[in-house]
């Protein structure tokens, strides 16, 4: 059977959304991206966190919980800009331990994410960019979004710091590793035909 749900992984400005044109322009496949440009949190949780960081994770929660449940019952393979571990695992435990977001809202929050991540599968392949704190800040700094530019580097590196531990934790399904500190599938077509390569050996296309 081919693959249904492929969902990429990574910090803020890992390179998900390059990934993503990548494999959908080579193998065809629909893409989900994330909310960034229409999300009506974004810009004010940058300049508020405390305030909105609520808002904001129950925002991507819905958002990402809607397309997995799309994609499920759809018959197309669908590319996931982010996943749904991610806010859980990752952003929201970040803003509860760094005091922006609130005891109460972190629990409330997460026990929504239980009662949604169990009535949903695991993507066929989960795709993790690893990536050092510098490479992120070139990245953000070469596309620069406005609200990003106030982003601080230990914002970035706790963040870092939860990727690893998750991912080393992951076993939910197939997982694929790419360290994008070696790798620039942006602009080098070796790089970008290795990338395809593993994906491909992944979910044996």
């Amino acid at each position: 059977m081919k693959p249904k749900h492929i969902a990429i992984a990574g910090n803020i400005g890992a390179g998900k959304t390059t990934l993503c044109e990548l494999l959908s322009n080579n193998f065809g496949w629909e893409v989900n991206y994330e909310s960034t440009d229409d999300n009506p949190y974004l810009e004010d949780f940058y300049n508020d966190m405390s305030r909105w960081s609520f808002n904001l994770q129950i925002y991507f929660l819905n958002n990402r919980y809607r397309q997995i449940v799309e994609i499920q019952k759809g018959d197309t393979t669908v590319i996931q800009d982010r996943s749904i571990y991610e806010d859980a695992h990752i952003f929201a435990p970040n803003l509860h331990q760094m005091g922006l977001m609130a005891t109460r809202d972190f629990h409330n929050y997460f026990d929504l994410f239980k009662l949604m991540s169990s009535q949903v599968n695991a993507p066929d392949l989960l795709i993790y960019l690893k990536a050092s704190v510098p490479t992120l800040v070139n990245h953000i700094q070469k596309r620069g979004r406005d609200y990003e530019s106030t982003m601080s580097l230990n914002y970035l590196k706790s963040l870092n710091d939860k990727y690893e531990e998750w991912i080393n934790n992951y076993d939910a399904g197939k997982l694929l590793v790419l360290d994008v500190n070696e790798l620039d599938y942006k602009d080098n077509i070796e790089h970008r035909q290795f990338v395809i390569d593993e994906v491909s050996k992944q979910l044996n296309l």
